[in-house]
């Protein structure tokens, strides 16, 4: 259908200039040349505005009549619209939250430092300018931030603001070298001026803190919105609850099992140095795919790009605070190779980091899962498909195939990541109730940060940046395991349907082909079943 054709494109054109920055590698955006970041009144009124007209014509749209396919793709849209929606108007991060605007001055440059040098003179350019916008968009922020933002995220803004000037100027520092002329000159002038912007913006957020308001919470309609709108839950806060606690159930009788087999294996040593980390990721990445292959588990095409670590470099070091150091390639360039940047491996390292470097699979089953995941939906044939995201399929696919690896049978020559894999599952069951009582006010930052610490366990620095990060983004801590479970609920309706002809690795190759794809669209699509989108689509009129 045109109109539906016309509307995808022009929204996705519109989305990639309007759509806010985020440390999330999964909703990276690859930005038009010479974009620079707005958050000025006049620029969310015209936010606003077109977010308006493009709502307009998809309530006009009329694809009763069309195959299931295309009523699919006016959903997607729909979805996509209700989160522009829900960003402007519902979580407001812009208007609440002073770490929003971190982002948004800081992670466009980010970005561009994750692909891996020659820095050519396209992007050098873009790196400057920036940096040049940075006080312009914290000026933006005062504006925006008066009357309205919350106390919690501004203590958190203070603490990330307290060395971000410094670590902006030694990154910088390090870039220069690599930039051509006259790039590298402007370099250190510009990382000046957007290091005192930041110290500007620390000092106004201590002068106002005792007048900011001290919740954080969006409030129960508006996670509604966001569930059952946007990301097509089909169940109610209250279920989700349950579904979390019984994995979490799960999570902790198969880790106590596993300890008791493995209570005689130590804990394996840490490798010298990043570089033999490295070198163990690039075998171990090819054995996964093998291992793919060889059990029937999932499609391997020669042309897929590979999931590999690199050193991390040192313009990158001191600013991997702003997000995972991940490079996933984009829309433009699906063919890149992805790249993990590692840290010379020590006790202290997060709790991820740590699992990564001593035994690189446990990285390869998740983020290298969103590296070939993401590569196969932006080659979808479908175009309406390639752009969208939603973090209740992509991060549900990467946590499901944690366990389906540990199930096949790849960590059964290491113990110790094997428990891993399931402690990171009593981790992804938690966010559920972490993230749900901070969506509704009924825990507090600390309070969340601690659980996770204790309950977990994992280290204090990762726990509090989990909270502030679920509580600054209502509805993508459940993700993991909600759209995990929505997996295996799809999964198993195929096997009931099939019997003895289900395909596993069919399921998985439509599965990560159409992984930008809500769960309840996809059963829609593959089986006929309307039932699960019905029911998310009465809980939305109802909230």
């Amino acid at each position: 259908m045109r109109a539906l054709g016309d509307l995808a494109a022009d929204f996705w054109a519109w989305r990639v200039a309007a759509a806010p920055d985020s440390g999330d590698d999964i909703t990276r955006v690859e930005r038009p040349d010479g974009w620079t970041a707005d958050w000025s009144a006049a620029a969310v009124a015209e936010r606003r505005r077109v977010l308006g007209e493009l709502e307009e014509r998809h309530a006009a749209l009329d694809l009763s009549a069309e195959p299931v396919p295309v009523q699919v793709d006016g959903r997607l849209i729909g979805s996509a619209l209700a989160r522009a929606r829900w960003e402007l108007d519902l979580s407001r991060g812009w208007q609440r939250n002073p770490c929003f605007y971190l982002e948004q001055s800081l992670i466009a440059g980010y970005n561009l430092l994750l692909r891996p040098p020659p820095f050519e003179t396209g992007r050098a350019a873009a790196i400057v300018a920036h940096l040049r916008r940075v006080p312009v968009v914290l000026e933006q922020a005062r504006e925006n931030l008066t009357g309205h933002a919350a106390a919690p995220f501004a203590r958190s803004a203070i603490t990330l603001l307290e060395t971000a000037g410094d670590r902006l100027r030694q990154a910088m520092a390090a870039l220069a070298p690599l930039l051509p002329r006259p790039y590298a000159g402007e370099l250190a002038s510009a990382a000046d001026a957007a290091a005192e912007a930041l110290a500007a913006y620390r000092r106004w957020l201590e002068s106002g803190l005792a007048g900011f308001g001290d919740d954080t919470a969006v409030g129960a309609r508006a996670l509604a919105f966001f569930l059952h709108r946007v990301a097509l839950v089909p169940y109610p806060a209250d279920r989700l609850r349950a579904m979390g606690r019984q994995e979490w159930d799960r999570a902790v009788a198969t880790e106590a099992m596993l300890r008791l087999r493995h209570r005689d294996v130590a804990a394996p040593p840490l490798p010298a140095d990043a570089a033999r980390v490295i070198a163990q990721e690039d075998a171990d990445e090819r054995g996964v795919r093998r291992f793919y292959t060889e059990r029937g588990l999932l499609g391997q095409p020669s042309s897929l790009r590979r999931y590999r670590f690199a050193a991390m470099p040192p313009y990158l070091a001191p600013l991997t605070w702003l997000g995972v150091p991940h490079y996933a390639g984009s829309a433009s360039r699906p063919g890149d190779d992805a790249l993990r940047y590692v840290e010379e491996p020590h006790p202290g390292l997060p709790y991820f980091q740590l699992a990564e470097a001593l035994d690189p699979r446990t990285g390869i089953a998740h983020e290298g899962v969103h590296a070939q995941q993401l590569a196969l939906s932006w080659q979808h044939p479908d175009p309406v498909r390639r752009g969208y995201y939603d973090s209740h399929a992509n991060e549900g696919i990467a946590f499901y195939n944690e366990e389906l690896m540990l199930l096949s049978g790849l960590f059964d020559d290491a113990p110790y990541s094997a428990l891993f894999v399931v402690n990171a599952m009593r981790l992804r069951a938690l966010r559920v109730e972490v993230d749900l009582a901070l969506a509704v006010g009924e825990t507090t930052l600390e309070e969340a940060a601690e659980r996770l610490a204790t309950a977990v366990p994992m280290d204090a620095g990762t726990a509090w940046e989990e909270a502030v990060f679920f509580a600054g983004s209502p509805g993508q801590g459940l993700s993991y395991q909600i759209g995990k479970l929505q997996i295996l609920d799809l999964l198993a309706t195929c096997r009931r349907r099939d019997g003895d002809d289900f395909d596993l690795r069919a399921f998985h190759d439509r599965l990560w082909l159409e992984g930008n794809v809500p769960i309840v669209l996809q059963r829609w699509e593959l089986l006929g079943l309307r039932d699960q989108l019905d029911e998310a689509d009465r809980l939305a009129a109802e909230s």
